[in-house]
């Protein structure tokens, strides 16, 4: 069984790397489908190849000016396509339209695998926030082609089915979750190293559309939050990073504006991850802004609190019941005590909430392996 793999990948966000990584487990591992019949849309196929030992081609043909650079890539992925059994559509945030072509582009590209006779399979994806007709038309198209589909969590579910999605919708875990931690997770008796993301939130830079007031509100609030952590609780602070290089510059900007940043260590490096993993693993707690490092640090067996930049963080705390530990970004611009409170009512049980931890990782490694099952029956019906 020939089978292609459609995402975010090849853009140096470890994030989406950890759920192509998740992915490529459940079929290499579970499902014994070889490498070499494994081929994956990217937008840096070298890269792909190289991390991964599979087949890897480009999910997009720039060829002059718009139009020609689409009809360019639908019909050399279409040739691609039709040498393939099964298309899998995703996982991660890839149907909505925050940024304006993403929900068209991969539900398109998932319609045409539709066309040139394979299955589709649309996986653990997150959905929304859509915003625009065009890109709730073609994320409704490829929902109802699909020979099956599933998200991440409840409301994405909500979200189709608002649509007019009328079909079974499968919940499972992120395939993220899939991964292993790599060593036995210690327990330790209050938070003393907290590791921390960042996103460039209306960043012109980087968001789709600039709000430098919104940015400069953001990292204020985060460099205030944390100093108090600091001054309150004594920890140290260390930045990663799951989008490489962007999000480094805004946890250099936090840092800049902190009056304890001798208590910060900022890692400038583009961390795979099962090195992501690692890092969570040897933190006492992950304030995560980037929805991926929460899920890692899930992995990892290391308690969480999100920041709430976009409708995911939150989604994902009240898919693992943890709505608790969530600060939304507005209210850590206008209260510098929001994280320090969370984490001082965390460590007046921190040795439960440290077990509690660990279940949630194993809990949500069922449920991302609830995919396998959906994977194999999905396979075992395909009739080329």
């Amino acid at each position: 069984m020939k089978i292609g793999i459609i995402g975010n990948y090849g853009h140096n966000n470890n994030g989406d790397e950890a759920i192509l990584t998740g992915i490529l487990k459940q079929l290499i591992e579970e499902l014994s489908i070889p490498n070499e019949d494994i081929i994956v849309f990217s937008n840096n196929p070298k890269d792909t190849e190289q991390r991964y030992g599979v087949q890897a081609v480009p999910i997009f043909h720039r060829k002059g000016p718009l139009l020609f650079s689409i009809m360019k890539t639908l019909k050399e992925n279409y040739l691609i396509m039709r040498n393939l059994d099964v298309i899998i559509v995703g996982g991660g945030g890839i149907l909505m339209d925050l940024y304006k072509w993403d929900g068209p582009l991969y539900a398109t590209l998932g319609l045409l695998g539709h066309y040139a006779g394979c299955k589709v399979i649309v996986y653990g994806v997150g959905v929304g926030p859509i915003e625009t007709k065009l890109g709730a038309f073609f994320i409704k198209q490829l929902s109802q082609k699909a020979c099956c589909l599933s998200v991440r969590d409840e409301q994405s579910k909500r979200l189709l089915q608002a649509l007019g999605v009328k079909r079974d919708i499968h919940v499972i875990g992120d395939p993220a979750l899939y991964l292993v931690a790599p060593n036995k997770k210690q327990e330790s008796h209050f938070v003393q190293k907290v590791a921390v993301t960042a996103v460039p939130y209306y960043n012109g830079k980087y968001w789709p559309t600039s709000n430098e007031q919104k940015y400069s509100s953001y990292v204020t609030g985060m460099a205030k939050n944390l100093d108090q952590l600091i001054e309150k609780k004594n920890v140290a602070v260390t930045f990663f990073s799951t989008k490489y290089p962007q999000d480094v510059q805004v946890t250099k900007d936090i840092a800049s504006l902190m009056k304890h940043s001798d208590r910060v260590t900022i890692i400038d490096e583009n961390l795979h991850p099962n090195d992501i993993v690692t890092l969570c693993a040897s933190h006492d707690l992950v304030i995560g802004t980037r929805l991926h490092s929460l899920i890692l640090a899930v992995v990892a067996k290391t308690p969480i609190i999100g920041i709430g930049y976009h409708p995911k963080v939150y989604h994902f705390l009240s898919f693992i019941s943890q709505t608790d530990r969530y600060v939304s970004v507005e209210a850590l611009g206008m209260e510098p005590a929001s994280i320090v409170q969370i984490v001082e009512k965390m460590e007046k049980k921190w040795v439960d909430i440290q077990r509690e931890t660990r279940q949630i990782a194993e809990q949500m490694r069922e449920k991302a392996g609830e995919g396998i099952e959906l994977l194999r029956l999905s396979g075992e019906k395909h009739v080329r």
